[in-house]
């Protein structure tokens, strides 16, 4: 599992571990780090162009003293000081290794640019110069490394305020940032490499997590040798409408494809029509009235996806919400509940899975407030719901009280078509019947879905049925490969 902390717990660990070193320590110990980096990406370090962008904190003493290394083994390293000062003994050790400093126009002739021009202390929008010299490197050729951070990127939440720095790596120290899993933060990271410079022992419990493929193969059911279908998990879903009926389709193909034992849908005449035709294998209920009394014992529910937003639907929300069992709402479930949210105010597990405006209805915030601050609304919206939160997005986050929040590290912007969350409840349910808990569900869930985007879409458009078909592919690729199952 990946592990990220906020700027105040890193900055927190590094005064711990700086008592018992020697000053300097850890800036030598990132230097060799970052030095290491950038030669890799160089491939022949002798006679290469490196820029360093300089600011005077100690990122930019990290970039002077990689420089130092780089420029002793033959490369042309010219340091561009963006602030009113510079890290003493770093640059002094640049020039005697040869470096020299020079002006932004260093960076049409690089062949690398390093970004040290601030740090993870920074949560505003750049000032200028650090602005221009952001949009500079942006447009050079080069390809560019941030030491820690990209400049202009929020290290704590990943926002970023304005212009920031695209690194194509980011090479972070001690430990991942929060904001480098994050997006907007995220897509300026580019690969996140981390240099270990001995913080670990003096990390406290990780702001958020992310998990490998490795993580989701040992949380994932497997059917044992005494199995059967009913053991297996039997989820019952409530979803499609005369109006919506592909919703049913999909939320059903995705819970059959992630391995439930059984799914016993229940709907109206024209979605069980659909579902009948595309699913045989599915338990199937026609409801003449908004009851689910005759649909058959289940282990959890999934409710919403197309299933309307008026008395029916209510009705039914009110029936399953005042079960025991776990529940899974999304879509017009979501509309249904943030209009009487003493629906969920249950003790039974509860997994909400909404998009940005579905959670702003929730919890009477505005849409781009929530997808400017994806993890402070998510933690917000599950301590005051009572509920597991899987915010869809750029970057998915599943959020649960009093625990790091998850973020999902295998998305593709291919899953951004209609109906591909309707796979994704469907393949949450089928977590949740097979007996995971719902912060377990919904985080393997969104990994699986996401690896089950990528493998669908091969740089290609994608359909939600598409999706769907693709989740035992995911799950296949989990179990045999671990950690290097959609490259996470």
């Amino acid at each position: 599992m990946r592990t990220a902390y906020t700027a105040d717990q890193i900055r927190a660990a590094e005064h711990v571990l700086m008592a018992g070193l020697p000053p300097g320590t850890l800036m030598q110990r990132a230097a060799a780090g970052l030095a290491a980096a950038c030669a890799g990406l160089l491939g022949r370090v002798y006679g290469s162009r490196v820029v360093l962008l300089v600011g005077s904190g100690d990122n930019g003493g990290d970039a002077l003293y990689a420089g130092e290394r780089l420029a002793r083994r033959g490369a042309r390293v010219e340091a561009i000081l963006a602030g009113s000062k510079a890290h003493e003994a770093g640059l002094a050790a640049l020039l005697r290794a040869g470096g020299r400093v020079a002006g932004p126009g260093a960076l049409t002739r690089a062949d690398l640019i390093m970004d040290g021009m601030v740090g993870i202390g920074v949560s505003g929008a750049l000032r200028e110069p650090y602005a221009a010299l952001a949009e500079e490197a942006n447009a050079a050729r080069a390809p560019v490394v941030a030491v820690d951070v990209p400049s202009g990127v929020d290290a704590s939440t990943g926002r970023v305020r304005g212009a920031a720095v695209r690194a194509l790596v980011t090479v972070t120290m001690g430990a991942i940032k929060t904001g480098l899993l994050v997006d907007p933060g995220a897509g300026h990271a580019g690969r996140v490499e981390l240099v270990d410079i001995g913080l670990g022992p003096c990390l406290p419990d990780p702001d958020v997590a992310a998990l490998t493929g490795g993580d989701v193969e040992d949380l994932l059911p497997h059917p044992g040798q005494e199995s059967d279908k009913y053991r297996r998990g039997v989820l019952g879903v409530l979803a499609g409408s005369d109006l919506y009926t592909g919703a049913a389709v999909l939320a059903v193909g995705g819970a059959l494809r992630a391995g439930a034992g059984m799914v016993r849908y229940a709907g109206p005449a024209a979605p069980v029509a659909q579902v009948r035709a595309a699913w045989p294998e599915a338990v199937i209920t026609t409801l003449d009235r908004p009851t689910v009394e005759d649909v058959g014992r289940v282990q959890a529910w999934v409710l919403g996806p197309g299933l309307g937003t008026g008395d029916w639907a209510h009705e039914l929300a009110a029936q399953v919400l005042g079960t025991g069992l776990p529940v899974l709402v999304d879509a017009d479930g979501l509309t249904v509940v943030a209009r009487d949210r003493s629906l969920l105010r249950r003790t039974a597990p509860t997994l909400i899975t909404p998009h940005a405006g579905e959670l702003a209805r929730l919890i009477r915030a505005e849409r781009a407030d929530i997808e400017a601050a994806r993890l402070e609304h998510a933690r917000a919206a599950a301590a005051e719901l009572g509920v597991t939160v899987l915010l869809k997005g750029s970057t998915t986050v599943v959020a649960e009280e009093s625990r790091p929040v998850r973020v999902n590290p295998t998305g593709t912007s291919w899953l951004a078509t209609g109906g591909t969350g309707d796979v994704l409840s469907g393949v949450a349910g089928a977590l949740l019947a097979q007996g995971l808990g719902v912060y377990d569900a919904g985080s393997c869930a969104a990994y699986l879905h996401g690896l089950a985007g990528r493998l669908a879409a091969d740089g290609a458009p994608l359909t939600a049925a598409d999706v769907a078909t693709a989740v035992p592919a995911a799950i296949r690729a989990v179990t045999a490969g671990g950690e290097k199952a959609g490259g996470a």
